[in-house]
């Protein structure tokens, strides 16, 4: 962020939840056992009703105990509930797909995820993710989601929360050049703007940012810098009501625990979120963001077939660091939902 001045980090980790769950897991928890094994991905089968009665009734739903071993399966379960899918174009993370539609988690397990709204941070967001699991690690590695209806009502009565309503935020995102890292230790590096906007065109990559809102320049090394200014609320037409649609996930605290990123001092990091005047956040106000989703958390355990579907406006989703040990592994595969153009806060929804 060459136009940010700023020399140092302090890491602020995110606890997730209280260490008691703000939800139920009988609300949302379909077990896939209770029903005819060989309708799992039929969606007209009562499996597929109950789900979707589930996620319209609580914004998510965790199908279990499905025997399924495979993405491409789990993807057609999660499509009971997703009424249709979008492509991650102009997204953060650098992501690949590993089965049609289904995309990696494109984070390292060694990082810590902040709670986020997937894609808040261009013009056309996503409805909906689902997370398909292939491989899990009992007992650990769970994703943790957080009651956003809560945590807005709880925002809403900080300091914090007033300004957010009022300024908005600015996303800030340095998206660097593949062809510059040729041979190149990747330093620094969280994605490259031909893989974000899926081309090698810098002319057409420039217009793809436009197309969602965002503002583009370019700096050295043909380093693409986008700005997207915004309201930090969302308009969330199941509950009637603006809910909060930000987080520090698209803070330069993102990169906290991020290998090859996390030394960097935050004007060098590639992401950066302020207020919708340019102002930064204080110290105080970030552990304040962070906290505000912590304090309504309620993990989802893993275990191979699970397949969970979640409301991008009514949750929040991120997960502590994983280590792996010998021989272990934990492979969870991505669907984003249908797409939707941001509208922002909408009077009197408050």
């Amino acid at each position: 962020m060459s136009d940010i001045v700023a020399t140092r980090s302090t890491p602020i980790e995110p606890r997730f939840w209280t260490g008691t769950p703000a939800l139920d897991r009988a609300s949302y928890e379909v077990d896939a056992r209770h029903f005819d094994p060989t309708t799992l991905t039929d969606p007209a089968s009562d499996f597929a009703a109950t789900m979707r009665a589930t996620y319209e009734r609580v914004g998510l739903v965790h199908a279990v105990g499905t025997g399924i071993t495979d993405h491409v399966a789990m993807r057609l379960v999660a499509k009971h509930v997703l009424d249709a899918e979008m492509p991650y174009r102009a997204g953060a993370n650098p992501r690949e797909s590993i089965a049609p539609n289904v995309y990696e988690i494109g984070a390292p397990l060694s990082a810590w995820l902040h709670y986020h709204h997937e894609m808040a941070y261009v013009g056309t967001s996503t409805s909906a993710i689902a997370f398909t699991c292939r491989a899990a690690l009992p007992g650990r590695g769970a994703t943790f989601v957080a009651d956003n209806v809560r945590a807005t009502e709880a925002i809403l009565e900080t300091e914090l929360g007033r300004k957010l309503a009022e300024l908005g935020v600015c996303y800030r995102r340095d998206l660097t050049d593949r062809e510059a890292f040729t041979g190149r230790e990747p330093i620094g590096v969280y994605n490259h703007w031909q893989q974000s906007l899926e081309t090698d065109d810098p002319e057409e990559a420039a217009q793809r940012a436009h197309d969602q809102g965002l503002s583009t320049d370019w700096g050295p090394d043909r380093l693409l810098r986008t700005r997207y200014y915004t309201s930090a609320f969302e308009y969330t037409p199941s509950v009637d009501r603006n809910l909060l649609y930000c987080s520090v996930a698209d803070h330069y605290l993102w990169f906290d625990a991020w290998p090859l990123v996390e030394q960097l001092p935050p004007g060098q990091r590639p992401l950066w979120m302020t207020f919708g005047d340019d102002s930064d956040f204080t110290a105080d106000e970030l552990r304040t963001f962070v906290d505000v989703y912590d304090r309504f958390g309620t993990p989802i355990d893993w275990r191979v077939g699970d397949v969970a579907v979640i409301d991008n406006y009514r949750f929040a989703h991120g997960r502590p660091a994983i280590h792996l040990g010998p021989g272990e592994e934990r492979e969870l595969g991505v669907v984003l939902g249908g797409s939707f153009d941001r509208v922002g806060a909408v009077p009197g929804k408050w």
